[in-house]
């Protein structure tokens, strides 16, 4: 099962670029309009598509199919994983999947999620997603969870703005 969901969702796509190159870094996020459009479209059928099963899968397995799942999650905000996403931030391996963490969390946008993103942020306070995130959340809920973190890098606020406009464009998508 995991080879045939990695070939569907981690995989998808035409040529050497992949959707998990994609969600790295939200690389999507420079396409042009029409092709990340698309992009995104797919992303969130995908996302009502794939199983919880497979969803596990995925997030049981390395980086790139964790990163891809989380994003799966967060598109479709399934909140049955965010237990899980927060045990992965604070205590799997710090990798590029955590980016998908942190974007999944903060589109859950509820108050246990800002509660996971701190506490992964008291042990990883430089990650920017994680900044970002939170800083994403406590604008949603009015909150102020970031400032226990301290100042912001010029990172952290661009992956703020990159989540505030990823989110805008997953409510149009789905």
């Amino acid at each position: 099962m995991l080879k045939k969901a990695v070939r569907r969702y981690v995989l998808a796509g035409r040529g050497p670029v992949r959707r998990y190159l994609e969600l790295l870094h939200a690389n999507f996020m420079i396409k042009p309009d029409g092709k990340r459009a698309k992009f995104i479209q797919s992303l969130a059928k995908d996302a009502r598509r794939i199983t919880d099963t497979e969803l596990d899968a995925l997030l049981d397995s390395e980086w790139r199919a964790g990163l891809t799942g989380a994003w799966l999650i967060g598109f479709d905000r399934r909140a049955q994983f965010r237990v899980r996403l927060g045990d992965l931030l604070l205590h799997g391996n710090p990798t590029y999947a955590t980016q998908g963490y942190c974007f999944a969390l903060a589109r859950l946008g509820q108050p246990a999620d800002a509660a996971l993103l701190l506490s992964y942020l008291t042990v990883r306070d430089d990650d920017p997603w994680g900044i970002g995130a939170l800083l994403h959340l406590d604008a949603q809920l009015g909150t102020h969870h970031a400032a226990q973190v301290g100042t912001p890098s010029e990172d952290g606020l661009a992956v703020l703005a990159r989540i505030g406009r990823i989110c805008h464009e997953a409510d149009k998508a789905t």
